[in-house]
């Protein structure tokens, strides 16, 4: 069972769900299914489809990889923010606010998620030239948001997070995955949604962000 959304009502409510996750009821094996088999359906460069899905669910295996995204969030300093992205950030007074109280929300009650999924890419970019970056990110990036939307088709939430980034060979590990063969591109937790009445987020105008012709 779907729910009742047009295409356009799907792109623009597949919202980042951290508050609104349901903590208490489990997430069918059969829906997750469905969900990659719409995924890797995507657009995967020179049809290499060199994408993985793990999902934890396992109450012991799931306790260990929350507690590396919990030890992992306070050393993900990522890049500086610049006057551009402050302006940007506060366009829409309060907004994000919430983001940060959403993200506290989620770190709280991590343990209680009922399943994480954690895309993967075999090939590793790091310190790769912008080149191979695209290839390998462009070939994982289409899928990932793909399993997001046919999430939210069936009343499941999601947010992409990177918290797997400053421990990611830790992570790699404890799945059993070859850290120097497979980047985890994500982190990314997958609960029922509390409600399903998401709406359009309000974004910065479209002239701030489109260019014709030349920038």
């Amino acid at each position: 069972m779907t729910l009742d959304l047009t295409p356009d009502e799907l792109l623009s409510t597949t919202r980042a769900v951290r508050r609104r996750l349901d903590l208490t009821r489990p997430v069918p094996r059969r829906l997750i299914e469905e969900c990659v088999d719409l995924a890797v359906q995507a657009p995967t460069g020179r049809n290499r489809q060199r994408w993985h899905f793990l999902v934890v669910t396992e109450p012991a295996r799931r306790r260990a990889v929350a507690d590396i995204f919990l030890r992992a969030l306070p050393l993900a300093a990522g890049q500086p923010l610049t006057e551009r992205d402050l302006r940007r950030m506060n366009h829409h007074p309060g907004s994000t606010d919430r983001v940060f109280d959403g993200l506290r929300y989620l770190a709280d009650n991590i343990h209680r998620v009922p399943a994480f999924v954690i895309p993967a890419v075999e090939g590793r970019t790091d310190h790769a030239p912008v080149a191979v970056q695209a290839g390998t990110w462009g070939s994982i990036l289409p899928a990932v948001w793909s399993f997001m939307l046919a999430a939210r088709a069936r009343g499941l939430g999601t947010t992409w997070t990177t918290a797997q980034g400053p421990l990611e060979r830790e992570l790699a590990e404890t799945l059993g995955v070859p850290h120097e063969e497979v980047m985890l591109a994500a982190f990314i937790p997958l609960a029922y949604t509390l409600g399903t009445d998401f709406r359009p987020a309000r974004r910065i105008p479209r002239e701030e962000v489109l260019h014709w012709d030349r920038w």
